[in-house]
Protein backbone atom coordinates (compact mmCIF):
# COMPACT_ATOMS: atom_id res chain seq x y z
CA UNK A 1 0.00 0.00 0.00
CA UNK A 2 2.80 2.35 1.06
CA UNK A 3 4.44 1.86 -2.29
CA UNK A 4 1.57 2.60 -4.14
CA UNK A 5 1.16 5.36 -2.56
CA UNK A 6 4.85 6.23 -3.13
CA UNK A 7 3.85 6.09 -7.18
CA UNK A 8 0.93 8.13 -7.05
CA UNK A 9 2.82 10.60 -4.80
CA UNK A 10 5.84 10.47 -8.02
CA UNK A 11 3.00 11.00 -10.26
CA UNK A 12 1.22 13.65 -8.78
CA UNK A 13 4.90 15.45 -8.75
CA UNK A 14 5.70 14.87 -12.40
CA UNK A 15 2.03 16.14 -13.26
CA UNK A 16 2.85 19.21 -11.68
CA UNK A 17 6.27 19.77 -13.54
CA UNK A 18 4.50 18.56 -16.31
CA UNK A 19 1.97 21.42 -15.27
CA UNK A 20 4.55 24.02 -14.95
CA UNK A 21 6.27 23.10 -18.07
CA UNK A 22 2.95 23.95 -19.89
CA UNK A 23 2.36 27.45 -17.97
CA UNK A 24 5.68 28.23 -18.68
CA UNK A 25 5.70 27.75 -22.27
CA UNK A 26 2.28 29.47 -22.74
CA UNK A 27 3.53 32.72 -21.05
CA UNK A 28 6.92 32.75 -22.72
CA UNK A 29 4.60 32.43 -26.21
CA UNK A 30 2.09 35.15 -24.78
CA UNK A 31 5.56 37.56 -24.04
CA UNK A 32 7.77 36.53 -27.55
CA UNK A 33 4.28 36.78 -29.41
CA UNK A 34 3.59 40.18 -27.92
CA UNK A 35 7.35 41.18 -29.28
CA UNK A 36 6.20 40.34 -32.96
CA UNK A 37 3.31 42.22 -32.77
CA UNK A 38 4.41 44.70 -35.82
CA UNK A 39 5.19 41.61 -37.92
CA UNK A 40 1.81 40.35 -36.85
CA UNK A 41 -0.39 43.32 -37.78
CA UNK A 42 1.93 43.84 -40.79
CA UNK A 43 1.08 39.76 -42.08
CA UNK A 44 -2.97 40.25 -41.76
CA UNK A 45 -2.58 43.74 -43.46
CA UNK A 46 -0.99 42.59 -46.52
CA UNK A 47 -2.65 38.78 -46.99
CA UNK A 48 -6.61 40.10 -48.04
CA UNK A 49 -4.82 41.79 -51.67
CA UNK A 50 -4.09 38.09 -52.69
CA UNK A 51 -8.03 37.46 -52.67
CA UNK A 52 -8.92 40.39 -54.32
CA UNK A 53 -10.67 39.70 -57.69
CA UNK A 54 -11.53 36.56 -57.17
CA UNK A 55 -14.68 34.95 -56.75
CA UNK A 56 -16.13 34.95 -53.26
CA UNK A 57 -16.64 30.93 -53.05
CA UNK A 58 -12.47 30.73 -53.66
CA UNK A 59 -11.52 33.35 -51.20
CA UNK A 60 -11.45 31.22 -47.98
CA UNK A 61 -10.00 28.18 -49.90
CA UNK A 62 -6.72 30.25 -51.09
CA UNK A 63 -6.81 31.64 -47.29
CA UNK A 64 -6.08 28.42 -45.93
CA UNK A 65 -3.87 27.32 -49.21
CA UNK A 66 -2.09 30.17 -47.54
CA UNK A 67 -2.32 29.37 -44.19
CA UNK A 68 -0.74 25.40 -44.74
CA UNK A 69 2.34 27.43 -46.63
CA UNK A 70 2.67 29.47 -43.58
CA UNK A 71 2.37 26.76 -41.04
CA UNK A 72 5.40 25.03 -43.33
CA UNK A 73 6.92 28.20 -42.93
CA UNK A 74 7.23 28.40 -39.41
CA UNK A 75 7.49 24.89 -38.34
CA UNK A 76 9.33 23.14 -41.08
CA UNK A 77 11.42 25.39 -42.22
CA UNK A 78 12.03 28.38 -39.71
CA UNK A 79 11.86 26.68 -36.58
CA UNK A 80 14.36 24.13 -37.00
CA UNK A 81 16.85 26.75 -38.26
CA UNK A 82 16.24 29.08 -35.29
CA UNK A 83 17.26 26.13 -32.69
CA UNK A 84 20.22 25.95 -34.60
CA UNK A 85 21.09 29.73 -34.38
CA UNK A 86 20.29 29.63 -30.62
CA UNK A 87 22.28 26.55 -29.78
CA UNK A 88 25.78 27.14 -32.25
CA UNK A 89 25.21 30.74 -33.60
CA UNK A 90 23.32 32.74 -30.92
CA UNK A 91 25.64 35.98 -31.88
CA UNK A 92 23.72 35.91 -34.87
CA UNK A 93 20.61 36.23 -33.88
CA UNK A 94 20.85 40.50 -33.18
CA UNK A 95 22.04 40.92 -36.47
CA UNK A 96 19.56 38.72 -38.04
CA UNK A 97 16.84 40.84 -35.85
CA UNK A 98 18.47 44.32 -37.21
CA UNK A 99 17.70 43.43 -40.76
CA UNK A 100 15.03 41.87 -39.93
CA UNK A 101 13.94 45.40 -38.23
CA UNK A 102 15.13 47.37 -41.14
CA UNK A 103 13.19 45.33 -43.36
CA UNK A 104 10.05 46.18 -41.58
CA UNK A 105 11.47 50.18 -41.56
CA UNK A 106 11.62 49.79 -45.33
CA UNK A 107 8.31 48.11 -46.14
CA UNK A 108 6.61 50.93 -43.58
CA UNK A 109 8.29 53.89 -45.26
CA UNK A 110 7.60 52.58 -48.56
CA UNK A 111 4.09 52.35 -47.99
CA UNK A 112 3.92 56.01 -47.05
CA UNK A 113 6.40 57.15 -50.13
CA UNK A 114 3.40 55.74 -52.39
CA UNK A 115 1.06 57.48 -50.41
CA UNK A 116 2.73 60.88 -50.73
CA UNK A 117 4.32 60.70 -53.41
CA UNK A 118 2.47 60.20 -57.19
CA UNK A 119 3.79 57.37 -58.77
CA UNK A 120 2.62 55.94 -62.21
CA UNK A 121 -0.77 53.86 -61.93
CA UNK A 122 -0.56 51.94 -65.22
CA UNK A 123 2.19 49.88 -63.65
CA UNK A 124 0.79 46.26 -64.07
CA UNK A 125 2.61 43.87 -61.83
CA UNK A 126 2.73 40.54 -63.96
CA UNK A 127 0.75 38.36 -61.36
CA UNK A 128 -2.11 41.24 -62.16
CA UNK A 129 -2.35 40.14 -65.98
CA UNK A 130 -5.41 38.39 -66.61
CA UNK A 131 -5.61 34.84 -67.50
CA UNK A 132 -6.70 31.07 -66.29
CA UNK A 133 -8.10 32.01 -63.14
CA UNK A 134 -5.91 28.43 -61.97
CA UNK A 135 -3.23 29.73 -62.99
CA UNK A 136 -3.72 33.04 -61.88
CA UNK A 137 -4.49 31.47 -58.33
CA UNK A 138 -1.53 29.16 -58.04
CA UNK A 139 0.43 32.46 -58.71
CA UNK A 140 -1.02 34.64 -56.14
CA UNK A 141 -1.08 32.30 -53.22
CA UNK A 142 2.33 31.06 -53.96
CA UNK A 143 3.38 35.01 -53.94
CA UNK A 144 1.63 35.07 -50.76
CA UNK A 145 3.33 32.36 -48.83
CA UNK A 146 6.56 33.92 -50.01
CA UNK A 147 6.06 36.89 -48.24
CA UNK A 148 4.71 35.24 -45.77
CA UNK A 149 8.20 33.37 -45.44
CA UNK A 150 9.68 36.93 -44.80
CA UNK A 151 7.62 37.82 -42.62
CA UNK A 152 7.65 34.65 -40.79
CA UNK A 153 11.13 34.58 -40.63
CA UNK A 154 10.60 37.84 -38.34
CA UNK A 155 8.04 36.67 -35.90
CA UNK A 156 9.80 33.70 -35.29
CA UNK A 157 13.56 35.76 -35.58
CA UNK A 158 11.86 38.12 -32.70
CA UNK A 159 9.81 35.32 -30.69
CA UNK A 160 13.08 33.69 -30.60
CA UNK A 161 14.83 36.89 -28.86
CA UNK A 162 12.55 37.15 -26.78
CA UNK A 163 12.63 33.93 -25.07
CA UNK A 164 14.49 33.36 -21.87
CA UNK A 165 17.67 31.23 -22.22
CA UNK A 166 16.41 27.30 -21.42
CA UNK A 167 16.89 24.16 -22.50
CA UNK A 168 16.58 23.54 -26.69
CA UNK A 169 13.01 21.59 -25.64
CA UNK A 170 11.87 24.10 -24.27
CA UNK A 171 12.48 26.64 -26.95
CA UNK A 172 11.53 24.21 -29.20
CA UNK A 173 8.19 23.68 -27.56
CA UNK A 174 7.47 27.72 -27.04
CA UNK A 175 8.34 28.40 -30.94
CA UNK A 176 6.25 25.83 -32.22
CA UNK A 177 3.29 27.23 -30.23
CA UNK A 178 3.96 30.94 -30.95
CA UNK A 179 4.28 29.90 -34.95
CA UNK A 180 1.02 27.88 -34.47
CA UNK A 181 -0.84 30.54 -32.36
CA UNK A 182 0.38 33.56 -34.79
CA UNK A 183 -0.76 31.94 -37.74
CA UNK A 184 -3.89 30.81 -36.31
CA UNK A 185 -4.23 34.51 -35.40
CA UNK A 186 -3.80 36.12 -38.43
CA UNK A 187 -5.61 33.42 -40.96
CA UNK A 188 -8.65 33.83 -38.93
CA UNK A 189 -8.43 37.78 -38.84
CA UNK A 190 -7.67 37.50 -42.66
CA UNK A 191 -11.08 35.20 -42.73
CA UNK A 192 -12.88 37.68 -41.26
CA UNK A 193 -11.64 40.34 -42.82
CA UNK A 194 -12.22 39.21 -46.35
CA UNK A 195 -15.79 37.60 -45.75
CA UNK A 196 -17.13 40.52 -43.96
CA UNK A 197 -18.67 42.07 -46.53
CA UNK A 198 -20.03 38.82 -48.04
CA UNK A 199 -21.83 38.83 -44.17
CA UNK A 200 -22.86 42.21 -44.35
CA UNK A 201 -24.25 41.50 -47.72
CA UNK A 202 -26.31 38.63 -46.59
CA UNK A 203 -27.39 40.28 -43.54
CA UNK A 204 -28.65 43.66 -45.78
CA UNK A 205 -30.85 41.29 -48.10
CA UNK A 206 -31.60 38.40 -46.00
CA UNK A 207 -32.28 39.77 -42.56
CA UNK A 208 -35.38 39.56 -40.94
CA UNK A 209 -35.38 42.43 -38.80
CA UNK A 210 -34.86 45.83 -39.65
CA UNK A 211 -32.19 46.39 -37.31
CA UNK A 212 -30.05 43.07 -38.83
CA UNK A 213 -30.52 44.61 -42.24
CA UNK A 214 -29.15 47.82 -40.91
CA UNK A 215 -26.12 46.32 -39.23
CA UNK A 216 -25.47 44.49 -42.42
CA UNK A 217 -25.62 47.73 -44.78
CA UNK A 218 -22.98 49.02 -41.96
CA UNK A 219 -21.06 46.47 -42.22
CA UNK A 220 -20.27 46.83 -46.15
CA UNK A 221 -20.18 50.42 -45.66
CA UNK A 222 -17.67 50.22 -43.22
CA UNK A 223 -15.10 47.78 -44.56
CA UNK A 224 -13.13 49.79 -46.88
CA UNK A 225 -12.70 51.96 -43.99
CA UNK A 226 -11.45 49.38 -42.01
CA UNK A 227 -8.79 48.07 -44.89
CA UNK A 228 -7.51 51.42 -44.82
CA UNK A 229 -7.52 51.88 -40.94
CA UNK A 230 -6.04 48.21 -40.67
CA UNK A 231 -3.12 49.49 -43.23
CA UNK A 232 -2.35 52.56 -41.33
CA UNK A 233 -2.02 50.43 -38.04
CA UNK A 234 0.16 47.93 -39.96
CA UNK A 235 2.14 50.64 -41.12
CA UNK A 236 2.67 52.57 -37.74
CA UNK A 237 3.42 49.55 -36.15
CA UNK A 238 5.97 48.30 -38.67
CA UNK A 239 8.06 51.57 -38.46
CA UNK A 240 7.70 51.31 -34.24
CA UNK A 241 8.86 47.69 -34.04
CA UNK A 242 11.75 48.10 -36.97
CA UNK A 243 12.90 51.52 -35.73
CA UNK A 244 13.12 49.96 -31.80
CA UNK A 245 14.65 46.24 -33.03
CA UNK A 246 17.22 48.66 -34.55
CA UNK A 247 17.81 50.79 -32.00
CA UNK A 248 18.42 48.10 -29.61
CA UNK A 249 20.55 46.43 -32.04
CA UNK A 250 22.77 49.09 -31.95
CA UNK A 251 22.84 49.10 -28.75
CA UNK A 252 24.08 45.84 -28.09
CA UNK A 253 26.89 46.61 -30.74
CA UNK A 254 28.39 49.10 -28.77
CA UNK A 255 26.61 52.03 -30.46
CA UNK A 256 24.13 53.47 -27.83
CA UNK A 257 23.84 56.91 -28.11
CA UNK A 258 20.64 56.99 -29.95
CA UNK A 259 19.24 54.57 -27.80
CA UNK A 260 20.35 56.38 -24.70
CA UNK A 261 19.10 59.82 -26.10
CA UNK A 262 15.55 58.57 -26.80
CA UNK A 263 15.24 57.03 -23.57
CA UNK A 264 16.63 60.67 -21.61
CA UNK A 265 13.98 62.25 -24.04
CA UNK A 266 11.06 60.45 -23.27
CA UNK A 267 11.49 60.58 -19.33
CA UNK A 268 11.82 64.33 -20.04
CA UNK A 269 8.31 64.11 -21.32
CA UNK A 270 7.37 62.06 -18.90
CA UNK A 271 7.74 64.54 -16.46
CA UNK A 272 5.44 66.98 -18.34
CA UNK A 273 2.56 65.09 -17.16
CA UNK A 274 0.79 64.13 -14.28
CA UNK A 275 2.28 60.72 -12.30
CA UNK A 276 -1.00 59.31 -13.15
CA UNK A 277 -0.17 58.61 -16.78
CA UNK A 278 3.48 59.44 -17.05
CA UNK A 279 4.70 55.63 -17.58
CA UNK A 280 1.91 55.80 -20.61
CA UNK A 281 3.51 58.96 -21.81
CA UNK A 282 6.86 57.89 -21.80
CA UNK A 283 6.14 54.88 -23.71
CA UNK A 284 4.26 56.70 -26.39
CA UNK A 285 7.27 59.34 -26.50
CA UNK A 286 9.62 56.32 -26.80
CA UNK A 287 7.36 54.70 -29.78
CA UNK A 288 6.59 57.89 -31.64
CA UNK A 289 10.50 58.39 -31.66
CA UNK A 290 11.31 54.64 -32.35
CA UNK A 291 8.63 55.28 -35.23
CA UNK A 292 10.15 58.32 -36.96
CA UNK A 293 13.54 57.12 -36.80
CA UNK A 294 12.08 54.00 -38.42
CA UNK A 295 10.70 56.43 -41.29
CA UNK A 296 14.17 57.63 -41.97
CA UNK A 297 15.82 54.61 -41.66
CA UNK A 298 13.25 52.97 -44.16
CA UNK A 299 13.89 56.28 -46.75
CA UNK A 300 17.10 55.60 -46.63
CA UNK A 301 16.53 51.84 -47.67
CA UNK A 302 14.28 52.55 -50.90
CA UNK A 303 16.49 53.89 -53.15
CA UNK A 304 19.17 50.98 -52.14
CA UNK A 305 16.47 48.44 -52.59
CA UNK A 306 15.24 49.60 -55.78
CA UNK A 307 18.64 50.59 -57.40
CA UNK A 308 20.45 47.33 -55.68
CA UNK A 309 19.07 44.81 -53.94
CA UNK A 310 15.83 44.80 -56.52
CA UNK A 311 17.64 44.15 -59.53
CA UNK A 312 19.53 41.22 -57.92
CA UNK A 313 16.98 39.57 -56.39
CA UNK A 314 15.41 39.39 -60.19
CA UNK A 315 18.26 38.19 -61.44
CA UNK A 316 18.58 35.68 -59.31
CA UNK A 317 14.95 34.66 -59.28
CA UNK A 318 15.67 33.88 -63.33
CA UNK A 319 18.69 31.88 -62.46
CA UNK A 320 16.45 30.32 -59.64
CA UNK A 321 12.78 30.59 -60.56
Amino acid sequence: MSGLLALLDDVAGIAKIAAASVDDVAGQAAKAGAKAAGAVIDDAAVTPKYVHGFEASRELPIIWRIAKGSFKNKLIYLLPVGLLLSTFAPWMISPLLMLGGAYLCFEGAEKIWHALVPHDPTHVFPEDIPGDPAHLEEQKAAGAIKTDFILSAEIMTIALAAIPPSNIWMEAATLAVVGIGITVVVYGSVALIVKADDLGLLMARQGRFRLTRNLGQGIVKAMPGVLKLLTVVGTAAMLWVGGSIVIHGLEELGFGWLGHHIHDWAEAVAHLVSPGVAASVKWLAKAVMDGIFGVALGLVLIPLASKVIAPVWQRLAAVFP
